[in-house]
Order: C-alpha cells, then sequence, then structure tokens
C-alpha cells in the first residue's frame, strides 16, 4: 500500500508543479488552489508512504516520479522541447526510479 501511495503522491506533485506554472505566481485563483491542494496531498502521501519505506528510497521515488512526470507533461502539452537526449535523461530517471523499487 505504501508503495502505491508514494506512486500517487509523485503524480499529485507533477500536478502541484504544472499549478503553479499556471498560477502566474498566484495571481490566478483556480490554478493556485489546484497547487495548495495537490501539494497538501502530495506531502501527506508521501508521509504517510515513509512509515514503510526508508527516507531515502521514498523521496528519491516521489521526486523522480514528479521530475519525470512534470517534464513529460511540458513536452507533451506546453510545447517545451522534446529532444532526443532530453527523453533519454528522462528514461534514465525513470531507471533509476525503478531500480530503487526493485532494489528497495
Amino acid at each position: 500500500m505504501a508503495w502505491l501511495v508514494l506512486v500517487i503522491s509523485g503524480l499529485m506533485e507533477t500536478a502541484w508543479a504544472i499549478a503553479l506554472d499556471r498560477s502566474a505566481g498566484f495571481s490566478r485563483l483556480i490554478p493556485s488552489v489546484v497547487f495548495v491542494v495537490t501539494l497538501a496531498l502530495s506531502m501527506a502521501g508521501l508521509a504517510y508512504a515513509l512509515r514503510d519505506i526508508p527516507v531515502g528510497t521514498g523521496y528519491a521515488v516521489w521526486v523522480g516520479i514528479g521530475a519525470v512526470g512534470t517534464a513529460v507533461v511540458g513536452m507533451v502539452a506546453l510545447g517545451e522541447s522534446a529532444s532526443l537526449p532530453r527523453i533519454l535523461c528522462l528514461l534514465l530517471v525513470a531507471a533509476g526510479v525503478i531500480g530503487l523499487k526493485i532494489f528497495h
């Protein structure tokens, strides 16, 4: 259960990062509210998961999921560069997250 919560929390990290960008410095209400809610959910889920998963592993997986997710949303939906080197680097991060789960 802790791993499922950790993955969902990582996805919430992606959501709050995108909402933070869309809030335009907290000048737009809806993205600002989405940011606060998803940030709180993400942190609460991380805290829950860390009861059963070591902090080094849990935090690295959480950050990795959030970073890869945010970069993928940026490339797919926000027009950011989707160059081959960038995609390869994201695959390396994803491989590291998977490795941390496997070798936990």
